[in-house]
């Protein structure tokens, strides 16, 4: 199966993202091991449009235009089910040999619009905060590697 997170927005060298693209890289190693071939992350650019409405909707115009065909699309909404890290891990290796690709998508600013809320066989919250995109971003990713870990039976989770 290929991970594949799609994001809006273009971040510039930071320490989340080195962080983020170091757990990534961690994944797509380990996770051959658990059926992930490879790992994958894509950034859109954000809307300039004058309203968050038209702003979510070409956003989404431009996350659905990279998303592979037939893949399993997970989106981060805040509103989204809460699952535990073994959860999340379940999630993950319930899909490994089910689909050929897994997309993450991560909103701008202003959320998803509909046309992804419609088109996402799961909602997934990170928790009841809110936190920055740049930190969503490494979230996912570190529970991304957590997952891989976690189905190899590798000692990086240890709860």
């Amino acid at each position: 199966m290929r991970l594949h997170i799609l994001a809006v927005g273009r971040l510039k060298r930071a320490p989340e993202q080195t962080l983020a693209e170091d757990y990534l890289n961690r994944a797509a190693k380990l996770g051959r091991q658990a059926g992930v071939t490879s790992v994958s992350f894509v950034e859109t650019a954000e809307s300039r449009a004058a309203t968050a409405s038209l702003r979510r909707k070409e956003e989404a115009s431009l996350l659905l235009a990279r998303i592979p065909a037939k893949s399993y699309v997970i989106s981060l909404e805040q509103a989204g089910k809460e699952l535990t890290t073994g959860g999340f891990a379940n999630e993950l290796g319930r899909l490994i040999g089910r689909v050929a690709d897994l997309a993450f998508l991560i909103g701008g600013p202003d959320g998803h619009g509909e046309e992804i809320k419609r088109r996402a066989d799961l909602q997934l919250s990170l928790g009841k905060l809110t936190w920055p995109h740049r930190l969503a971003r490494l979230m996912l990713s570190e529970q991304i590697y957590r997952a891989v870990t976690i189905l190899v039976n590798h000692p990086y989770h240890r709860a």
